[in-house]
């Protein structure tokens, strides 16, 4: 085998699907407490979450060839030390917590498991 190459960052950008791009983008402005930028329209809007130029970032989207699903990628999306506050505001913004705040081994952080308003199995991390 040849040189393992070891990357900054296991992840450049992230898309989460939606039906409702109001629905989508309310419901992650209320948990994670930030607006999100919206661009485009129809078939082909996006709200991108909020992040530095060196971090990664990612975006809702509602496209025609992605759709919405309990079953599809797990993202983690950076509570910034807020998993509790963040965790608190899962339900009244249409959301459901499905794995309580839980230690990461090793001293890294905890995480949880909630399903947003369009029905994603989204993961949480803070440190």
């Amino acid at each position: 085998m040849g040189e393992t190459m070891v990357r900054q960052s296991a992840i450049n950008w992230f898309e989460i699907p939606c039906e409702d791009l109001d629905r989508a983008t309310g419901f992650y402005e209320t948990v994670l407490g930030s607006k999100m930028a919206r661009q485009g329209s129809g078939e082909s809007a996006m709200a991108f979450f909020a992040a530095g130029p060196q971090s990664t970032g990612g975006s809702l989207v509602k496209k025609a060839l992605q759709r919405p699903g309990r079953a599809g990628t797990l993202v983690y999306l950076n509570c910034d030390g807020d998993l509790d506050g963040v965790l608190a505001r899962i339900p009244t913004a249409g959301g459901l917590v499905l794995m309580p705040k839980t230690e990461v081994p090793g001293g890294h952080g905890y995480f949880a498991c909630v399903r947003d308003s369009e029905g994603n199995h989204v993961g949480l991390h803070s440190r």
